[in-house]
């Protein structure tokens, strides 16, 4: 059979790639850099999204126990883990405390690895397929085909669709896929495609094409599973003991717990998002991690400002000027995730997201005190809802102006939305493509996690 080791750049709608070339060819770009330089650039980028990034990233509860009690325990769970499993190539835990962030673990990736692709298929959505390739088993409410008379126990490749057309329940799929790795089958088909939803591991992974650790279950209440720019943005903000601190856009949760850990759960962490069950995953990881300072309130953010100056009321919509510092960590395009091996919005769906951004803008600066700190970030590359949302909320509120950000440790923010060079250099953008040009493997492995990350952009505000 075909040996496979890595798959092809994200499959993106044409439009959406000649919109994101643009941006990355931008004049501004192109005035500090060759063409050629520019395009080979984003044909990195668009090859990095579609792998995972090379370290695994966990936030330790360090409110409950020191960094170093949470890295031995880790160690052990993962041990275990190890023991428990399959795989014949068992490699030796390796865990790395960051050296600038001090509630980070890194856990090194292993991959693309070379893994034979066997004769029985089973096909998974691309949300579960980009999910085994950072450490998953396959659930079964993920699956869309297998063989026709799978059993418990079978060995089968899992291939991810691309394009989302296969069939749930097909028995093949001749459709654009791409190879996660092998795993064994948990259930028999029938017991997956029924009227009822089914649930738990439907394949264990066993040769996944990335070798990473799988965190369900292990140690729910000291490491939480997330992003590194996602850490840093909780240290952007900087919370205090004892202020009021406003999450807009909250769920699931991760940043709110992050900043509820920071204050050492001393003051009040108000935590909105207007889908209910989002809601609800807040509170559960609020209990979870024994956050007690965290209220979360079903509401819709861009109207959560009260034109009644002497409301005083626990929940949304608060009055002016109600909050020390803000997170607007906004909705967006979210093509900054990884790894992403496909995306079929139009791009009518990518440029849909500025407007929104904006209006809860005007809320978040409406709602900070006279001297507070509000942070703008994003998980997506577009110029549009980055740099030029900054350009404009600097033109917009001349009371805005841009801060430091501490840990710096992305890179400035991107040419293209007529900012300063000393403006860019505030800003903090995580650009992955850099970090196939600017580290090697002689480079602290620090200085690759921070640069091989998930796209990100991060700004920093003092409301004057």
């Amino acid at each position: 059979m075909e040996e496979v080791s890595i798959f092809p750049i994200i499959s993106l709608k044409p439009e959406v790639t000649n919109y994101l070339k643009g941006v990355f060819l931008n004049k501004e770009v192109l005035a500090a850099s060759s063409h050629k330089e520019a395009e080979r650039r984003f044909q990195k980028l668009l090859s990095c999204l579609s792998h995972p990034p090379s370290y695994t990233c966990v936030r330790a509860s360090t409110h409950l126990a020191s960094l170093e009690e949470i890295k031995r325990k880790l160690e052990e769970e993962l041990k275990k883990q190890q023991m428990c499993g399959s795989s014949a190539e068992e490699v030796q835990v390796q865990i790395l405390p960051h050296p600038c962030i001090p509630d980070v673990l890194l856990l090194p990736v292993i991959g693309p690895r070379h893994v034979k692709q066997l004769s029985s298929e089973l096909v998974v959505g691309a949300q579960c397929g980009s999910a085994v390739l950072r450490g998953a088993h396959v659930f079964a409410p993920g699956i869309l085909a297998s063989p026709k008379y799978m059993k418990p126990g079978d060995v089968v490749s899992v291939y991810s669709d691309l394009e989302g057309k296969c069939t749930r329940g097909a028995t093949s799929f001749q459709g654009k896929k791409v190879f996660v790795g092998n795993g064994v089958a948990q259930m028999a088909r029938a017991s997956i495609f029924t009227d009822k939803p089914p649930k738990g591991i439907g394949v264990q992974m066993v040769e996944p094409l990335y070798q990473s650790y799988s965190f369900d279950g292990v140690l729910p209440s000291l490491v939480f599973l997330q992003n590194l720019p996602s850490v840093v943005v909780g240290h952007v903000l900087a919370p205090r003991p004892g202020e009021r601190i406003l999450d807009m856009c909250a769920a699931p949760g991760g940043k709110t717990c992050h900043i509820a850990a920071l204050m050492g759960d001393q003051g009040e962490v108000v935590a909105l998002d207007k889908i209910r069950n989002k809601i609800d995953k807040i509170c559960q990881n609020a209990k979870l991690l024994h956050l007690h300072s965290i209220k979360a309130f079903c509401f819709n953010s861009v109207q959560a400002v009260s034109e009644d100056l002497a409301q005083e009321t626990e929940g949304p919509p608060f009055p002016p000027e109600s909050f020390d510092r803000v997170l607007l960590d906004a909705p967006c395009s979210g093509l900054g995730q990884r790894p992403n091996m496909a995306n079929t919005w139009s791009l009518k769906e990518v440029c849909s997201y500025q407007p929104l951004q904006r209006k809860l803008f005007h809320t978040a600066v409406r709602l900070l005190k006279k001297g507070g700190v509000l942070v703008y970030s994003t998980c997506t590359v577009t110029l549009a809802e980055n740099e030029e949302q900054v350009a404009w909320a600097l033109d917009t509120f001349p009371c805005l102006s841009l801060q430091p950000q501490e840990p710096h440790i992305g890179a400035e923010g991107m040419l293209g939305a007529g900012l300063s060079p000393e403006q860019l250099r505030l800003l903090q953008r995580f650009s992955p493509e850099l970090s196939w040009d600017q580290m090697n493997t002689a480079a602290p492995f620090h200085c690759r996690a921070d640069r091989d990350t998930i796209g990100f952009f991060i700004a920093k505000f003092l409301k004057n």
